[in-house]
């Protein structure tokens, strides 16, 4: 069977097709589009104008190259930007009129769901694991065993969120800094509580911001052929002070940077640095399958 998943995320919109079985995905086609679904209003729970055109438009080309690979069976997963968005129900109804696409609105537990599904499927959880997924508009956590969800939760803290609510400097001010962390502290109560409870041994990172950390800090690395791979903490830690102290101009300059996540990598860098200090984990990974992964491997089985 041959089957698509578009993953319609905040800042970016992803398809992937593949012909998928029981036992094997054979992936035939991936891209991504930088739609910025959550451009200048993430906060008021607005899609703008321009934002919603540009996602619309972006769907219309989805549908021709779904079309071309003569697809059986298509998932659209909406996460955070057009479920919180006031006008979220008129997106999908025009991404159905005009695209002739139907998108399912996830809430955060099954968005949280579909990542585990996704980091499951590299092999990369071999003990007690904290799963997180940076997105622009919410955060997921996940912790788990090699056979169990443990515990898990979405959080609206992603990156383009936190940034047009904090990041008002360049670089990023400790006032800045401190007004996200203070945030966090009021959001992230019970994550705090679950990982005392459940003392996760590794931090899992999906796709997203951690396949930029894994690319600057590995510059061999072959992200689009590989499924996980370990990120040294100190190595991360390093790089993440680098990211904090520096101004837009100078990540900008950086290698492996992408122009996308130039600003967000900070706010990125930022809760990734919080995760680590409150709940100790011993080693850092990558997981390159994320949401998308998750519902192929759902569809599938």
């Amino acid at each position: 069977m041959t089957a698509a998943v578009i993953d319609l995320g905040t800042n970016t919109f992803h398809l992937i097709i593949a012909e998928v079985s029981a036992t094997t995905i054979n992936v035939l086609f991936k891209t991504n589009e930088p739609v910025r679904l959550g451009q200048g209003r993430i906060n008021e729970n607005i899609i703008i104008p321009e934002a919603f055109e540009r996602g619309i438009n972006t769907l219309k080309a989805f549908k021709r190259e779904i079309d071309k690979h003569q697809v059986a069976i298509v998932k659209a997963i909406a996460t955070s930007a057009v479920r919180s968005a006031g006008n979220g129900a008129d997106f999908v109804n025009a991404a159905k009129e005009e695209a002739g696409i139907h998108i399912d609105i996830a809430t955060g537990d099954q968005e949280a769901a579909y990542i585990y599904n996704g980091v499951k499927a590299t092999g990369a959880i071999t003990e007690t694991s904290l799963i997180m997924d940076i997105g622009g508009g919410s955060t997921e956590f996940v912790i788990c065993d090699e056979a169990h969800i443990l515990w898990k939760k979405s959080y609206d803290v992603g990156a383009a969120r936190l940034m047009q609510a904090y990041f008002k400097s360049d670089p990023i001010s400790e006032h800045d800094q401190s007004a996200i962390i203070r945030h966090l502290d009021t959001e992230l109560v019970d994550l705090k509580d679950a990982c005392q409870l459940h003392r996760p041994k590794q931090l899992i990172g999906s796709a997203g911001a951690f396949e930029t950390f894994a690319g600057m800090l590995y510059e061999n690395l072959d992200l689009k052929a590989i499924k996980s791979a370990p990120i040294d903490l100190i190595r991360y830690q390093n790089l993440a002070k680098q990211l904090i102290a520096s101004t837009h101009d100078e990540r900008d300059r950086m290698p492996n940077l992408i122009k996308l996540r130039v600003d967000m990598i900070v706010i990125a860098s930022i809760i990734t640095n919080y995760v680590i200090g409150n709940c100790k984990p011993e080693n850092l990974s990558l997981s390159t399958y994320d949401l998308k992964m998750g519902v192929l491997y759902q569809l599938a089985n």
